[in-house]
């Protein structure tokens, strides 16, 4: 296991697999000619760099006629790779900052593995235990409460009746990097994400991570949840 442990390390740790890993932290599966992009290597060096990758099991890759796309390959890598985000400098201590990051970054708000992270992720979070909708349970997860279940399926987002008993895959605490406090991960966390896409309230911006609340998503998620967009 040692050896296994130092040997998936020294793949993290090499700054061009880094770049690519960090980039596919979107959910999204990426050609090789994007990623090679984003870390600044020729097409050659990046398929060496994601074969490596592959055979570690950290990525997987589709294939569709000609092209090739890759994609974390579980979501156990996406929580691996924001906790180790925790530990960079500046985000070691909880940020104190009254006022929220600024929009458009990735702190105030990101996609994290096809879930929302960020300052406003972790707010919506807040507005949703404040409103009695989520209870945090053991084991890091959250419990649908069924108050939380009419919220949820009145938004368009069904929760499955297994609710009742919480787990990691369907409603998980997931640790925000930025934030140092968890915001909503699992099945749930990536359909309440999508839904808000799909109302308009949240938007993507192109080739980043980062996503922009709306002006009809601040009144919607003040209405809806008390919470300030901050804008």
């Amino acid at each position: 296991m040692d050896q296994e442990f130092v040997a998936t390390a020294s793949l993290l740790a090499e700054p061009t697999r880094a770049v690519m890993l960090l980039k596919l932290l979107s959910g999204k599966a990426l050609p090789a000619g994007e990623l090679a992009a984003a870390a600044n290597i020729s097409p050659q060096t990046a398929s060496g760099h994601l074969t490596k990758l592959t055979q570690a099991r950290l990525i997987e890759v589709e294939s569709q006629g000609r092209h090739r796309y890759y994609r974390l390959a579980s979501a156990e890598v996406a929580n691996a790779l924001e906790a180790m985000l925790v530990l960079l400098p500046g985000t070691r201590n909880e940020r104190k900052q009254a006022t929220p990051p600024k929009v458009g970054t990735l702190a105030y708000a990101r996609t994290c593995y096809s879930h929302l992270a960020g300052w406003l992720g972790v707010r919506i979070v807040d507005g949703l235990q404040a409103n009695g909708f989520l209870s945090p349970a053991e084991n890091k997860v959250f419990f649908v409460t069924e108050a939380g279940r009419a919220w949820f399926d009145g938004l368009g987002v069904p929760v499955p009746k297994h609710h009742t008993i919480a787990t990691t895959k369907d409603a998980r605490q997931c640790l925000d990097w930025t934030e140092r406090r968890p915001h909503l991960a699992g099945a749930l966390g990536v359909a309440l994400y999508r839904r808000l896409v799909d109302l308009g309230w949240l938007a993507t911006l192109p080739h980043t991570r980062a996503v922009r609340i709306t002006l009809r998503g601040k009144e919607e998620l003040w209405n809806q949840l008390r919470v300030a967009s901050g804008l």
